[in-house]
């Protein structure tokens, strides 16, 4: 990822660190894709190596996006809390600045769930050739394991921003602005306070992120197979794409314009991708 400098405003830093991941997630895809086919034909060492070191790689720039975010953050944590870089679609979905780690899970089971379907008559006859819907118990209950441990630990995460937020209604915010004779004003007291919330929600913030990675690195690495983590980044990739596209598609429609034309022409064409 780009390390900005201070001649950029904080706008425009957070504006482009997000361009710049949602360009590399399209460039991930591709090449997601393309070794995804060319490796179902064959089952080898060098293969398995060559998909693990692609995973490596998504799971590489993902982490290098997050330890950008969370520098820019560090100046104006509250930005990424309601991102203006973000369509209205994908603000809706937010979870702690970023998707829920369980999730993951979520889009896991749909996505082995729709390859049984599809692969139906093929089981019946004993025939596997999905991949996530390949899915051995041992892996289902890991699978489950990590679901209800991510489940608890996004509970805990979410309390804490509850309390945070309740707070603002408490001391001292309620007793600074009460006594506040200019409301436009911020005063001395205003700031320290508001500082200090920042850096609670600062550190909510990156324990939501680490648990994001923690998530995904278990997911990808440690349960599936490199076959089936390959196909799982693809689905997430695509996801994450369409929902920006869709979201892009529907401020237009509603006249909100929040990107550049330059962004809005950088939607992926997916069926090119795959191709």
């Amino acid at each position: 990822m780009t390390s900005f400098n201070n001649n950029v405003s904080d706008k425009e830093a957070q504006h482009s660190c997000f361009q710049e991941w949602m360009e590399l997630q399209q460039q991930d895809l591709l090449e997601l894709l393309h070794n995804s086919s060319s490796s179902s034909s064959t089952s080898s060492a060098s293969s398995d190596f060559n998909l693990k070191q692609l995973i490596e790689k998504s799971i590489k720039h993902f982490q290098e996006y997050i330890d950008t975010r969370r520098h820019l953050a560090r100046s104006d944590v509250t930005a990424y809390l309601a991102p203006t870089w973000c369509t209205t679609l994908e603000s809706s979905m937010l979870w702690i600045s970023g998707c829920r780690p369980s999730s993951y899970i979520r889009l896991l089971y749909a996505m082995s769930g729709k390859e049984f379907e599809s692969h139906l008559s093929n089981y019946l006859q004993g025939n596997r050739s999905g991949h996530l819907s390949g899915l051995l118990t041992v892996q289902l209950n890991s699978v489950d394991e990590l679901q209800r441990k991510t489940i608890r630990q996004e509970d805990q995460l979410s309390n804490k921003l509850a309390s945070l937020q309740e707070e603002i209604a408490d001391q001292p915010f309620a007793v600074i602005a009460n006594e506040v004779g200019n409301l436009g004003e911020i005063c001395r007291e205003a700031e320290e306070a508001l500082d200090r919330h920042a850096k609670f929600l600062m550190n909510v913030v990156e324990e939501a992120d680490k648990l994001r990675m923690e998530t995904l690195k278990e997911l990808v690495i440690n349960i599936l197979s490199p076959l089936q983590a390959v196909d799982f980044l693809i689905a997430s990739r695509k996801l994450h794409l369409c929902v920006n596209a869709w979201g892009k598609t529907r401020d237009h429609q509603h006249g909100r314009n929040r990107e550049t034309t330059q962004e809005r022409n950088t939607c992926p064409n997916l069926s090119r991708l795959e191709n």
